[in-house]
């Protein structure tokens, strides 16, 4: 008990972000991290779902787009189920100050998310993935976690192993009630949404434009600029 106190207690000092990490795109995760940093004004930890580091995980689904599909729902279990987090997919820029983000926490619901409702305008994504339509689609790729939440204490390990990605992406574990909305501005889809100079995160959900396909795609110059001071002083 009073080592779950001391990481309360640390965690309260700073914002917990989780981020998705494809080494296949891995200098996007760099970029979302050099973009949140530019903007925050509060202390801020990132942890990379790195497969290599998430020990006593084993994803055995065979259905992921990516490396993260399935381990952002160990969020929970990585703060120990303690105080809350924020999970972002890798492919992402911020633009405003993430601490409005982490402001907008409710102690009455279990996750806040921006609950999209839209259809894709294309049926593959990077890397030639297939790109379906599906109910709360997007929903779980920007996550404010109430880690603490009592609901969310199934999340372990074996739970997520042993459940498909329809429950899991659908938060089927939660009442409707215990899902927060959050305001479309921090989770905006580029391209499948207009673009948008007001948005708060943009999501680069078809690809990030590290990839060939998406370099100059719509709204890529937010990640071209954010990468250029990502690699400032280098030569």
């Amino acid at each position: 008990m009073k080592l779950k106190f001391i990481w309360k207690e640390i965690m309260s000092k700073f914002i917990f972000v989780v981020v998705g990490f494809d080494q296949r795109e891995s200098v996007a995760y760099h970029v979302f991290c050099q973009s949140v940093l530019e903007t925050s004004s509060y202390p801020v930890c990132f942890l990379p779902l790195a497969v290599n580091t998430l020990r006593g995980f084993r994803d055995n689904h065979i259905d992921g787009s990516n490396q993260f599909t399935y381990s952002r729902f160990l969020t929970p279990v990585l703060t120990n189920f303690t105080g809350w987090a924020i999970y972002a997919d890798g492919d992402m820029v911020c633009t405003k100050d993430i601490a409005d983000l982490w402001k907008l926490r409710d102690e009455t619901k279990a996750v806040q998310v921006v609950k999209h409702n839209y259809k894709t305008k294309t049926p593959f994504k990077y890397l030639g993935n297939k790109n379906e339509d599906y109910p709360r689609k997007n929903w779980s790729s920007l996550i404010l976690w109430n880690c603490s939440h009592p609901a969310n204490k199934v999340l372990t390990a074996e739970f997520i192993q042993g459940k498909p990605g329809s429950f899991l992406h659908r938060f089927s574990w939660l009442e409707e009630k215990e899902i927060g909305e959050l305001p479309i501005e921090w989770n905006w889809l580029a391209i499948e949404y207009p673009d948008n100079t007001n948005a708060n995160i943009i999501h680069y959900t078809l690809g990030t434009p590290c990839f060939n396909d998406y370099s100059q795609s719509s709204m890529s110059s937010f990640w071209h600029s954010a990468y250029k001071r990502t690699n400032h002083g280098f030569d």
